[in-house]
């Protein structure tokens, strides 16, 4: 575990500082440099409390340089998202843990997210719109998008490497196993897409109406709004009479009042909207069908049991690769998490290509 650490701390040094290197904003540079300053002094911590000399650290891990890899590519943004994600996952449980054991916790176990949080507010050039500007890259890009793509991938190759697996063990026809898979690949992906299409559209309708309602309020009954923006401040422990003052000075301009209710009152961040549902639909489109293909391509250009083995092997060693992409982000080992993941998705494509088996002599 000590290791373990250390090496996390290592990558956290290395991303960061990569961050700041390919970061075109001086002033946001700076602060990827304090972040990895900061993470340099843990692995410094950790390597005294390990006893390993300071010539004999490893340098930063396979899944750090794969992911300044992602970064060169599709740019650093990405890396920033990972990066945050991973920290306040670690905070997380490190602080269920101590609460599982009755440990008193300190306020120390909170994520890195915070100390930067805190590098940008107390760094006086940094302006409000690079504020709003690099809150906007971190929550919008990042882990949640690569970890999007792999299970997207994992969904297309799973479900139609199963669907495949069954009408070719009903039935070793090439047209009809062809003609399976292609229907299976686009079924799914219009069904994934159009299911995140509705889930984007339909979340950004029901706040884009709470906001009206909100706005509504503030033009029918100012007074009524002007209380409650009062108890937002109290709520933030400014005394009563100050929260007034301002809950009045902010009235001056409704649309500043509004985007205050907006984000305290209802916790909704204005900026999440702005998110294409066409764009969220197509990504899922691609991405499944990108993994279902796998297992259909080798009906397209050879049968019988050739294409049979042909699909079955390629389908594990995607298999394999998509559960080695998800240590990205679980730390666990590569072979474990790999082979698991292909074992279980053999299993499954093995039980439908039994149960077309029992079909197909049935008919027959």
């Amino acid at each position: 575990m000590k290791n373990k650490n250390l090496q996390t701390e290592i990558d956290a040094s290395y991303l960061y500082k990569q961050l700041a290197d390919h970061e075109p904003d001086p002033l946001v540079a700076k602060v990827f440099q304090q972040m990895s300053e900061i993470e340099g002094g843990h692995v410094k911590a950790f390597a005294a409390k390990a006893n390993v000399p300071a010539d004999q650290l490893p340098g930063p891990s396979w899944r750090a340089r794969t992911f300044n890899i992602i970064g060169k590519i599709f740019g650093y943004d990405y890396v920033l998202g990972v990066l945050m994600d991973t920290e306040k996952t670690l905070s997380k449980a490190i602080i269920a843990t101590k609460e599982q054991n009755k440990m008193a916790i300190t306020g120390s176990e909170t994520s890195h997210v915070k100390i930067l949080r805190s590098i940008l507010d107390k760094e006086p050039a940094v302006s409000g719109t690079q504020m709003a500007r690099f809150e906007k890259r971190h929550r919008s890009v990042g882990g949640n998008a690569i970890r999007a793509a792999v299970l997207g991938g994992n969904d297309g190759l799973v479900s139609n490497f199963s669907l495949v697996m069954g009408v070719a063990g009903a039935s070793p026809s090439q047209e009809g196993v062809l003609l399976a898979g292609s229907a299976g690949l686009l079924a799914g992906a219009l069904s994934m897409a159009l299911g995140e299409w509705i889930s984007v559209k339909s979340s950004q309708e029901l706040y884009e109406n709470q906001m009206q309602l909100e706005m509504d309020e503030l033009e029918t009954n100012p007074e009524g709004e002007k209380k409650e923006i009062a108890l937002i401040y109290m709520a933030k422990g400014i005394p009563e009479d100050q929260a007034h003052q301002m809950a009045a000075s902010i009235m001056n301009d409704p649309a500043q009042a509004h985007e205050l209710l907006v984000k305290e009152e209802l916790g909704i961040n204005a900026e999440e909207l702005k998110g294409s549902a066409l764009e969220a639909a197509l990504y899922s489109f691609f991405l499944f069908a990108l993994g279902a293909v796998i297992p259909v391509l080798p009906f397209m250009f050879t049968s019988g049991i050739k294409a049979l083995v042909i699909s079955v092997v390629g389908s594990a060693i995607g298999l394999f690769l998509i559960g080695a992409a998800i240590t990205l982000f679980t730390g666990r080992n590569v072979w474990f998490s790999g082979g698991r993941q292909m074992l279980f998705g053999l299993l499954a494509a093995a039980i439908t290509f039994g149960i077309g088996r029992l079909i197909g002599v049935a008919i027959a």
